[in-house]
């Protein structure tokens, strides 16, 4: 081999596919909330608003948070 010369490197990849499974059940589990605003406004005056708040979790996560959220509601009141 002389200088300068350039050797290939075995690639190993790894199976994404129980990747993928953890990832999502992770996700299922735990929950994430995306919460988005978008305001047009033209002289400080709001043309078009729009509010999206998206939510990925499975039924039991959502219902047990949805749960500690109305009591919070109720408790401020």
């Amino acid at each position: 081999m002389c200088a300068g010369e350039v050797t290939p490197m075995a690639v190993e990849r790894m199976s994404t596919g129980t990747n993928q499974v953890e990832v999502l059940d992770r996700v299922l589990d735990k929950g994430i909330v995306i919460d988005a605003r978008l305001r047009v406004a033209l002289a400080g005056i709001d043309l078009v608003g729009i509010d999206a708040r998206m939510v990925v979790a499975s039924l039991e996560t959502y219902r047990k948070y949805e749960e500690v959220n109305l009591l919070e509601r109720l408790l401020k009141v």
